[in-house]
């Protein structure tokens, strides 16, 4: 079934659902018209760039109907993080969904997801120690929690994310096979600006001069690669390199190495055959950037 045999009422125009019970009423009557219907998710905190509609794109290839919710997920956040000033601009958002095509977007309030005494959680174990798990705690446990309740709201066949958040797709992945869900995980290639720069909706914190500093990151990445595929098998030193120079330039390093693909855990020797994910996570003033590059030995 294409996007062109669905009915035209469902995809003209986007249908905005502000509750759970109004997004159920959309996906039934979605269901209801062909039970065939292959339905594409893309879960997104809203602030819309490049990036999360090259997401949309990937999902409108594969499926006939495009479920995006706009949430920003308050248990992701933590007590000093940017939960209140995160950027929220839904009717520019729900319109770009409109001209992407999407044919419903679930934007819920934090009251609709969650009641305010929750009894039961969600634990992760090991594969966010490292990375972005060992300074943000909690992160990906509220992470698992959302998506968890979006999964089980919104039934997709599968589901788009950006490969940026690499280790957020890899323990969604892990997710999906431990507790069943049957949906695909797909994982989308980071999209950058000219210079480099990995898009994410925190890049419009940067100072002007912050901006032009920032592809640095990626540059430094790029660098370790290049060694790394040109025979280095023991890249500490270059890494240590890359964080003086990145510091030098104004980064405050949170972290920046070769992780396991698999266990998304450091690793001081490369072995061929093996893929390997090289990431970086730094500030540039008050702005948390990250970036990574997948290597295959």
């Amino acid at each position: 079934m294409s996007k062109d045999s669905v009915s035209p009422d469902l995809t003209e125009t986007v249908s905005v659902c502000k509750t759970i019970d109004e997004l159920r009423g959309a996906l039934s009557a979605v269901r209801q018209h062909n039970s065939d219907s292959t339905i594409g998710f893309v879960p997104t905190m809203g602030a819309l760039h490049e990036g999360h509609l090259s997401l949309i794109d990937i999902a409108q290839q594969k499926a006939d109907i495009v479920v995006v919710s706009i949430f920003v997920n308050p248990t992701q956040f933590g007590p000093n993080e940017d939960f209140q000033s995160y950027p929220r601009q839904l009717q520019e958002d729900v319109a770009a969904c409109e001209k992407a095509g999407v044919d419903i977007v679930f934007a819920p309030d934090r009251d609709e997801m969650y009641d305010d005494t929750r009894y039961l959680k969600i634990e992760i174990d090991t594969l966010n120690v490292h990375m972005c798990g060992a300074s943000r705690p909690g992160f990906f446990e509220g992470i698992l929690l959302v998506v968890n309740k979006l999964f089980n709201l919104i039934e997709p066949d599968f589901a788009v994310f950006g490969l940026k958040d690499i280790q957020q797709v890899q323990i969604i992945k892990q997710m999906v096979r431990e507790f069943n869900h049957g949906v695909e995980i797909v994982g989308a290639p980071i999209v950058r600006a000219n210079d480099g720069l990995a898009l994410s909706s925190r890049n419009a914190y940067l100072s002007p001069e912050e901006r032009t500093t920032a592809p640095s990151l990626y540059r430094s990445l790029q660098y370790i690669e290049q060694n790394i595929t040109s025979g280095v098998t023991e890249p500490s030193l270059l890494i240590e390199h890359q964080k003086d120079e990145l510091e030098a330039k104004g980064f405050k390093i949170d972290y920046l190495n070769v992780f396991s693909d698999k266990t998304l855990s450091p690793v001081t020797t490369l072995s061929s055959g093996e893929r390997y994910i090289l990431a970086g996570a730094a500030y540039l003033g008050k702005t948390r950037l990250i970036d990574n590059i997948l290597i295959e030995l």
